[in-house]
């Protein structure tokens, strides 16, 4: 059976671009289109769609309140079309929150680098979020998170390969026992689709006095992590804000990639974060991968390594470097993903020592340090 899409945008235009590009799939299917939050919560009882793509800014009713209203009565994966502003940013957040679990640049152009590209990036975009409705139907009562940095059809490709290399690896072979988790150092949270509301529920039950340094990377836009750290830093008890260039890491103090951009570690007097422009070529800015691998020598491996929802593999290598050198790994278990892309790379590849429903991380890190 196709893949049932509700299109909802207040410009017909539009609407009707984005039905011409999903109907050209054929495993997708564009059953219904709404010009408005209101509409779109009458054509979802009506027609049951798979997956919903929603504008944001709409006359009736916008679309946050839409997703509000949808989720409350009728969970199912919503894919929101922003822009890539700060104001779009703040708004992308609240429908992140509000229950849509992704988003893609309104503009195609922002997409990727090409036309086709973005039609592509699109369908496969709409494919993968029917999957996680399939998974979470299967498993009533999970939590349902959000999504990423400025997405193109070269990291979907790549996405895939790396998801399908991951099931040919073989567990890793530790050189090193692992750290008990009182002797590590810090603690580095790798995440991608579904990762903005995966990074709230992991660190809200954290104490202001958390004795651990944390590192967050979450692929997401320039524009979105400013905001997104200011938005963590109101709910959290720890400080959670947007990495500088020199930052040493101290105890509760949740430091975020900044988007476009790669964080490394490095040793000195303090270990410290290093911001720096991406080598031509990389698919992640950030890189979790990068950040997990430049731990190795920084801290010696003492780390606990967290990974979290996210499409394809980011972090599985840095894991793997990072697991031979002593350190730990968790990863978030299927059911309560949006996408089990990520941690399903780290638990295929044997390298999680402990692989937790989302709810259950914040709870054991708090067990485990404080």
């Amino acid at each position: 059976m196709p893949i049932r899409v509700l299109v909802v945008d207040d410009s017909g235009f539009f609407r009707r671009r984005i039905a011409e590009i999903l109907d050209s799939d054929s495993g997708i299917e564009v059953v219904g289109s709404a010009e408005n939050g209101e509409q779109a919560i009458a054509k979802v009882r009506e027609l049951d769609p798979d997956v919903v793509t929603m504008d944001i800014e709409m006359p009736v009713m916008d679309g946050i309140t839409a997703v509000r209203k949808i989720m409350a009565e009728s969970p199912r994966p919503i894919l929101m079309f922003s822009s890539l502003t700060t104001e779009g940013a703040q708004a992308t957040l609240d429908a992140l929150e509000a229950g849509a679990v992704d988003f893609l640049p309104k503009r195609f152009s922002d997409m990727a680098g090409d036309e086709d590209s973005a039609r592509m990036l699109l369908r496969r975009r709409v494919r993968s979020l029917s999957r996680s409705r399939a998974r979470s139907a299967s498993a009533p009562g999970t939590s349902t998170p959000a999504r990423e940095s400025r997405p193109t059809a070269r990291r979907e490709e790549a996405d895939r390969q790396a998801a399908d290399a991951a099931k040919q690896q073989p567990p890793v072979a530790r050189t090193r026992p692992p750290t008990p988790l009182r002797q590590l150092r810090a603690v580095l949270i790798g995440t991608s689709t579904g990762g903005p509301v995966a990074l709230q529920e992991v660190l809200k039950p954290l104490p202001a006095s958390f004795p651990l340094p944390i590192v967050l990377v979450q692929h997401m836009p320039a524009s979105f992590t400013p905001a997104f750290a200011d938005r963590l830093n109101a709910m959290c008890n720890i400080e959670v804000r947007q990495a500088k260039d020199g930052d040493a890491l101290k105890p509760g103090v949740a430091l975020l990639a900044p988007g476009g951009m790669q964080l490394t570690l490095e040793r000195g007097s303090q270990t410290h974060v290093r911001i720096a422009e991406s080598p031509l070529g990389t698919i992640y800015k950030p890189s979790v991968d990068a950040a997990f691998s430049s731990a190795v020598d920084a801290l010696r491996g003492q780390v606990l390594a967290v990974v979290l929802t996210g499409m394809g593999a980011d972090g599985r290598e840095g894991a793997r470097a990072l697991k031979g050198a002593g350190a730990q790994v968790w990863s978030q278990d299927a059911a309560t993903c949006v996408v089990y892309g990520m941690p399903a790379a780290v638990a295929e590849a044997g390298l999680s020592d402990h692989v937790y429903p989302l709810p259950e991380i914040g709870p054991a890190l708090v067990k485990g340090f404080c």
